[in-house]
């Protein structure tokens, strides 16, 4: 029997078991199984050289993937994100184009994936959709491209990509495995409560094959964030949800947090733009050579809550070993030129001179 066959067989049994208190032990070690099934057939197929082998690679500072059904306007909204200037060329995936471009936005260069449309059913192979979804998993971030006549189908690509793994706007559980030779499974706890029982977890380790570890659990997980946990193939990305053709949308009609955009017409483009940037959490941070001027054409681009030693080693290895000193100007200080060590948390627009040992 196929990985595949037996997943479906797994997700059969889950369908017609009844969910109680009874049963939750049963289902959540099912679950388990095919999270370590589904782990088992991506390694398989990167063993085979089935990846993201079409030559296209990651530029710039992020990169974020449109996703979205057929004939949603992804095209329309790459040329309009990126003004149509940069360069865009389409790279074969197997019957399928991947089509890039560059967003160019206060210092920071995003790279954009126009992805193939999605065919709901994609996570289970659908369309090619595996490739497809595969894709999203380079991203830093996920743009949900919807037609206002399809608002529904939000909803189900959050779920296909949660399918294949992807978890989008959560946290990966605050919890740790050490695996160990002898002793079993030892779980610590550092919470009262108790959503997923020390029974349920060592079954999850076991479909994992692993017998003896030390857990500790940290904040209270249900079932499907302990095999989150255990599991090797997910994904945490933010994500935009956009509805294309503002134009016929009835705004009162959509989620709160669905942003109505028009590709063609250009309206909230530049709020978009501003939410990716906000989204993806940026720190720029300029330099001032000692007894020189600020640069401020080109900063150094760094993830929000990046140390003064993040920075330096992003520059050159010398200003790691010899590193004496920085003065700092910004919102991260008390007062501008402030000395600071190489553990100091920079903030966005931060204005940084490091200074070196002479020897």
């Amino acid at each position: 029997m196929s990985i595949e066959e037996q997943i479906k067989e797994i997700e059969d049994e889950i369908f017609k078991t009844k969910y109680n208190k009874a049963t939750q032990h049963h289902i959540g070690k099912l679950k388990a199984k095919i999270a370590a099934l589904k782990a088992k057939a991506e390694v398989r197929k990167k063993s085979k050289g089935k990846g993201l082998g079409f030559g296209l690679k990651k530029e710039g500072n992020a990169t974020v993937v449109l996703v979205g059904l057929p004939s949603v306007g992804k095209s329309t909204l790459l040329n309009r994100l990126t003004n149509a200037n940069s360069t865009i060329g389409a790279y074969e995936f197997t019957t399928l184009d991947v089509v890039p471009g560059m967003l160019d936005y206060q210092g920071v260069k995003v790279q954009l994936l126009d992805l193939p449309g999605l065919i709901i059913g994609a996570a289970g192979g659908k369309g090619r959709g595996k490739e497809v979804m595969s894709m999203v998993r380079v991203g830093d971030l996920a743009l949900i491209v919807l037609d206002p006549k399809r608002l529904h189908s939000g909803v189900r690509i959050k779920k296909e990509l949660e399918g294949v793994g992807i978890r989008l706007d959560t946290k990966p559980p605050d919890v740790s495995v050490y695996k160990s030779d002898r002793g079993g499974v030892v779980v610590t706890r550092t919470v009262r409560a108790k959503k997923v029982s020390d029974e349920e977890i060592v079954a999850i380790l076991s479909a994992n094959s692993v017998h003896n570890a030390q857990v500790i659990i940290r904040e209270d997980i249900n079932i499907d964030q302990m095999i989150d946990a255990v599991s090797s193939n997910r994904i945490y990305l933010p994500s935009i949800v956009v509805v294309n053709k503002a134009d016929i949308a009835d705004e009162r009609a959509l989620p709160a947090d669905y942003m109505p955009i028009s590709a063609t017409e250009g309206f909230n483009i530049e709020e978009l733009k501003e939410l990716i940037f906000k989204k993806l959490d940026f720190c720029r941070v300029y330099m001032k050579p000692q007894g020189g001027k600020t640069d401020l054409e080109e900063p150094f681009i760094l993830p929000a809550g990046s140390r003064i030693k993040d920075l330096a080693g992003k520059m050159h290895k010398d200003f790691v070993k010899k590193f004496r000193y920085a003065m700092v100007w910004g919102d991260s200080v008390k007062h501008d030129g402030q000395r600071c060590g190489p553990n100091h948390i920079l903030k966005d627009k931060d204005i940084v001179t490091i200074v070196k040992e002479l020897k």
